[in-house]
């Protein structure tokens, strides 16, 4: 399966909307995460005009819509990006398509948009999220602990990096 990355465009937010309201989808996502069509098309329009700062992107397999990620800049002098919204479809589930396309989106950031440090957070309960994170390089660096009120408990966030560094010693991924 060839698996690609992309920015998203506008043509995408209907697909985008439906894989972060979908049930199995939903549950593993950012709580305040944009999920109606005005806010998703607002980060779309974002990402398209300042690609270097915020991102949005389609996971692409076998060139059909399969999921999507995002980054955003939080710190400019230190080369530091933020990942977040890693879904995949449930209809494309275990075939590592998130691994392979996190793959190619860490390559994009480090080497194509020149940040040093690629970071995220996941659900303590987020098992498939956890196991995905280190199978595509990320390294655990902490726990905050019971940080998100989530469907009414206190649940912890995991934080995982990545530095340029950490590439040096992966093979680098099919260009998408």
């Amino acid at each position: 399966m060839r698996i690609s990355i992309r920015r998203a465009r506008s043509e995408d937010v209907d697909f985008l909307v439906e894989l972060f309201t979908h049930e199995d989808v939903e549950p593993f996502l950012a709580a305040l995460r944009a999920k109606e069509p005005d806010e998703v098309r607002a980060e779309v329009e974002r990402s398209e005009a300042d690609p270097e700062a915020f991102g949005v992107f389609v996971v692409e397999a076998d060139g059909k819509r399969a999921g999507s990620m995002r980054f955003e800049r939080v710190n400019r002098r230190s080369r530091i990006a933020d990942l977040g919204g890693l879904a995949i479809h449930p209809d494309f589930r275990g075939s590592r398509i998130a691994d392979e396309a996190a793959r190619l989106f860490q390559r994009h950031l480090v080497d194509e948009l020149g940040f040093h440090r690629v970071q995220l957070e996941v659900y303590g309960f987020n098992e498939r999220a956890l196991r995905h994170a280190e199978r595509s390089g990320f390294t655990q660096e902490g726990v905050r602990r019971k940080a998100y009120w989530r469907d009414g408990e206190w649940v912890d966030g995991v934080l995982f990096g990545l530095v340029e560094e950490d590439l040096a010693d992966q093979p680098a991924s099919r260009p998408g």
